[in-house]
C-alpha cells in the first residue's frame, strides 16, 4: 500500500488533487484506493491535508494517514508550520511546490524530493481561482514524475472524470509540462 498525504490551504484544490490521483490510481488498475480530507471548520487560506492511499488489493484501511510514504506540499509556506518531514516514513518521498533548487531545501536524512515550480505552469495554463494560481494539477503531474506510480495516461483520464471539459484541457497541459519540469535529488 502507498500512502499519500496532501498539504496545501483551503481553496488551493488539494482535495480535488487527493480525488483525481484515487480516481486516476483505480482507473490504472489498482484494486484498493481512498481519497478523504481532514479538515473541520477551517477557512480559505488555513491550513489543510488530503490523503490518498493506493494499494493493489482492495483496503479495508480508512483511519487517518500517520505517517505517509508520499507528502506533496501545495504551499511552500507550509514547511515553516508544519513538520511535514516528520510524518513520512523513512525513505519517503516529498514534492514541493516551489521556485527553490533542491539543493536549498534542507531536508532531514533519508527522504526524497522532488520540486516544481506549480505557480509558474499554473499561470502559463490560466489556470487561476480569484486571481491565485491554482496549483494542484501540476503537483498531479510531478506527483507521477516522481513516484511513479501512476501514469499521465491515467491522471489525464482522471482529470476528464472530474473537471469539466473546458477547464480540462488546459489543465492536462499543466500536468504534462509540470512532468516534464519536475527536478529530483535523492533517487
Amino acid at each position: 500500500m502507498h500512502e499519500i498525504i496532501w498539504h496545501g490551504r483551503g481553496g488551493q484544490g488539494v482535495v480535488v488533487a487527493a480525488q483525481i490521483l484515487a480516481e486516476a490510481a483505480y482507473l490504472q488498475g489498482f484494486k484498493g484506493v481512498t481519497s478523504a480530507p481532514t479538515f473541520g471548520p477551517e477557512r480559505r487560506g488555513a491550513p489543510l491535508t488530503a490523503s490518498t492511499r493506493i494499494a493493489d488489493e482492495p483496503l479495508r484501511t480508512f483511519s487517518q494517514i500517520e505517517f505517509a510514504d508520499i507528502a506533496v506540499v501545495l504551499d511552500p509556506s507550509l514547511l515553516q508550520v508544519v513538520d511535514i518531514q516528520s510524518s513520512l516514513k523513512a525513505g519517503g518521498l516529498i514534492i514541493i511546490n516551489t521556485n527553490l533548487q533542491p539543493a536549498d531545501i534542507r531536508l532531514k536524512a533519508g527522504l526524497k524530493l522532488a520540486v516544481i515550480d506549480a505557480v509558474s505552469v499554473a499561470l502559463k495554463f490560466h489556470l487561476l481561482k480569484e486571481g491565485a494560481p491554482i496549483v494542484n494539477t501540476p503537483l498531479l503531474g510531478a506527483f507521477a514524475r516522481a513516484a511513479g506510480l501512476v501514469s499521465l495516461t491515467y491522471l489525464e483520464k482522471g482529470l476528464r472524470k472530474k473537471l469539466p471539459p473546458q477547464v480540462a484541457a488546459a489543465n492536462s497541459l499543466a500536468l504534462k509540462t509540470a512532468y516534464e519540469e519536475t527536478v529530483m535529488i535523492g533517487e
